[in-house]
């Protein structure tokens, strides 16, 4: 006798399990993701609402080639602060003299190349020394006596614009030298055939996304193989397609002006260099370890003096850049230069994710806060909005960039 057993329906799989997500489950997953590095992609957005906002507001004029090229040689100084602040910021410091050692360097340029005749090869390289002593001297001070460097930075800061003061003796001096001026207003040559773009443009656009996509890719294998976590593939792509997109748009924009500005290619590569020391080297992990928990860097064998030492060095090193940047965009150097710098660099830090006790942040980051300065800056003058009102609007903004902080802190902890 057979006994005929009837095949079983096979129980349907429950959402999410089987290859296609369930209706409303990949929007699911990609809030989640989102919601898990909001503070990795929160100002990210917050810069695209600002640049969408102003966009309308403006009647297209935000997003006018020309103004993108003001935009980029307006804010250039700044975002190179930026980038120094925050590894400041990181190792748990902060440095009020950037400010006043950005006029001062202008200042000394300006003697030397208008007043004595020195090349501006060699101007620029005794300017960029003057910088490292002034932030060695700072960082000895703050590392080896023990100085808070609030209170040594801010000695910094009134005896820079002292010494800005003697050395132009209350006028602006200019002009300075051609060569000079191209670093602060120059374009990139024309090259290749006539078209209606620049070509070294459209180029270097092209390299830099691919160069980005392959570098997110990398990152993302790197930390799966760590087992570490990453965010849902489909909230990853999406971030490789707004970030090409915005590559690509910028790239078009400049390249159907006059090009590239030259000082876009000096910041490109501070933000790939300090990217990979903050990411892949050694002294990067340092900054990071003292910041966050210097008892334990100190067990862990950290030269937590010498790390700061060479923080503050650094700090000097590219506020001397940026006070010869904006002393060449305005070809001129003037007593009054670099003042409230070292408070945009700062808010850009805080505002780009830094966390106020040190051990957080990035420089991709600093430059995003950087721009959400700028471009609120740039769209607030469109507008024709007074400067009273400019400052309350900026300080609101670093206020909630803080608050979105400590409120995403608090969020993680619980």
């Amino acid at each position: 006798m057979s006994t005929d057993v009837p095949a079983r329906t096979p129980a349907p799989a429950p959402p999410g399990k089987s290859g296609a997500p369930a209706p409303g489950g990949l929007l699911r997953l990609m809030l989640a993701g989102l919601r898990a590095n909001m503070r990795q992609y929160g100002m990210l957005i917050a810069l695209g609402l600002i640049v969408a906002l102003f966009a309308v507001w403006t009647e297209g004029d935000l997003l006018l080639p020309r103004n993108v090229s003001n935009l980029v040689l307006q804010n250039s100084h700044i975002l190179i602060l930026a980038i120094g602040m925050m590894l400041v910021i990181v190792a748990g410091h902060i440095d009020l003299s950037v400010g006043s050692l950005t006029a001062f360097v202008g200042a000394f340029a300006a003697v030397l190349t208008v007043q004595h005749g020195v090349a501006w090869p060699v101007a620029l390289v005794l300017c960029l020394l003057v910088g490292a002593v002034a932030g060695a001297a700072q960082g000895f001070m703050i590392a080896y006596f023990g100085i808070p460097s609030f209170i040594v930075t801010l000695a910094g800061m009134l005896v820079f614009r002292g010494l800005t003061e003697i050395f132009l003796q209350g006028q602006t001096l200019g002009p300075f030298p051609g060569g000079l001026q191209k670093m602060g207003n120059g374009f990139l040559p024309e090259a290749g055939p006539a078209t209606d773009y620049h070509n070294l443009t459209l180029l270097l656009g092209l390299a830099l996304i691919v160069s980005s996509v392959v570098q997110k890719v990398r990152d993302r294998r790197r930390q799966r193989e760590f087992s570490l976590d990453v965010p849902p593939r489909s909230l990853f792509l999406l971030g490789l397609v707004a970030l090409t997109s915005a590559i690509l748009v910028v790239t078009l924009l400049l390249a159907s002006y006059k090009g590239a500005p030259i000082v876009l290619l000096v910041l490109g590569a501070l933000v790939v260099g300090y990217g990979y020391l903050m990411r892949n080297a050694v002294f990067g992990r340092h900054i990071y370890a003292i910041g966050g928990n210097l008892p334990a860097a100190k067990l862990s064998g950290v030269r937590d003096k010498k790390v700061t030492f060479l923080v503050f060095l650094n700090m000097g090193v590219l506020a001397a850049l940026a006070g010869l940047v904006v002393s060449a965009r305005l070809n001129a150097a003037s007593p009054k230069a670099g003042l409230n710098f070292e408070l945009e660099a700062i808010a850009s830090s805080f505002i780009g994710g830094a966390s106020m006790s040190g051990g957080v942040g990035t420089v991709l980051g600093a430059i995003i806060g950087g721009l959400v300065l700028g471009v609120l800056n740039n769209g607030m003058n469109l507008l024709s909005v007074g400067t009273d009102w400019q400052q309350v609007i900026k300080g609101l903004a670093l206020l909630v960039a803080v608050g979105f902080d400590v409120w995403n802190k608090r969020r993680s902890g619980s």
